[in-house]
């Protein structure tokens, strides 16, 4: 279960979650017509090795994401929210933002695979285990960003957008934000502390995307945390309602209209229509995950 100031790692507790969806993201790719290709998630999966490595060379075949109940679905999911946010990027540069910036980035690659307009600056917040990670594989594979990028060392429960000031951020300018799979891993408070700091630093003509998720009732939310214990007795190693807190300050689409932003949300499994992929149904893992899922993006007029 999470703490306060509890820590990690790429390979433990949050950090291992990236790593996860790294996976699902090289899957993706493998697909003949993909919907979207982040070739560095196979490297980074191919950096760290074991399961991660193996599942991509077909050496694994009952990896969780190989599953029909939850990995198709869930591979499909994380293609779908990475096309998502890719385009909303594209658009937020097209209007003019030229910085952006990528709360707790994890494994995230746009930096080296999105065409940036020149004079743009990238901000990676996430902790300086997960930085330190990502800047020695891509360095070591040869990779550059295709705009200037600024690692900030910072827990996002701490004081992050003073952190983000010191870095040379410019509330005065147009900026596009991202929280994509970051909700879930902070408790209410954070989530709060998140919405009014984004929102205190972007300025007119700022965009802001963010995945929102309805947290489950208590009683459920019991339930399946003792049953990822005992499957995790039995040797499964997956972690997921251990680390999440369950919680929701507001959802994002009600909370950055009430703060004068135009915010559109489209509900995860919408988009997998839209996109031509399938919608688990409730009685599949994935299911109840998706069906409470909202991809939100908004603009400060």
């Amino acid at each position: 279960m999470r703490s306060e100031g509890d820590t990690w790692d790429i390979t433990t507790s949050v950090g291992s979650t990236a790593l996860f969806v790294a996976t699902a993201r090289a899957l993706e790719a493998q697909k003949p017509n993909p919907l979207a290709v982040d070739p560095y998630a196979e490297v980074f999966c191919r950096a760290v090795g074991g399961s991660s490595a193996d599942v991509l060379d077909g050496k694994e075949r009952d990896h969780p994401l190989k599953s029909a109940d939850f990995g198709e679905h869930f591979v499909n999911f994380q293609a779908a929210r990475t096309k998502y946010f890719d385009d909303y990027f594209l658009r937020a540069a097209d209007a003019g933002a030229r910085q952006i910036v990528l709360l707790a980035a994890g494994l995230d690659s746009r930096a080296y695979r999105l065409d940036w307009p020149a004079a743009t600056t990238i901000f990676e917040l996430d902790r300086p285990q997960v930085l330190d990670f990502k800047h020695r594989v891509l360095a070591g594979h040869g990779d550059q960003p295709r705009a200037e990028r600024r690692e900030i060392a910072v827990d996002l429960r701490d004081d992050w957008p003073q952190a983000l000031r010191d870095s040379g951020f410019d509330p005065a300018k147009p900026s596009a934000w991202i929280a994509e799979g970051l909700l879930i891993y902070l408790p209410a408070t954070a989530q709060e502390q998140l919405f009014t700091g984004i929102d205190s630093l972007a300025g007119h003509g700022s965009h802001v995307a963010v995945e929102d998720g309805a947290p489950l009732q208590p009683d459920e939310f019991e339930a399946a945390v003792e049953e990822e214990r005992a499957a995790g007795a039995q040797g499964d190693k997956r972690l997921f309602f251990q680390l999440v807190y369950n919680e929701q300050h507001a959802p994002a689409t009600e909370w950055f209209g009430q703060h004068g932003w135009k915010a559109v949300g489209t509900p995860l499994a919408d988009y997998l229509r839209e996109v031509g992929r399938p919608v688990p149904g409730p009685d599949t893992e994935a299911g109840p995950m998706i069906a409470r899922n909202t991809l939100v993006s908004a603009v400060r007029a």
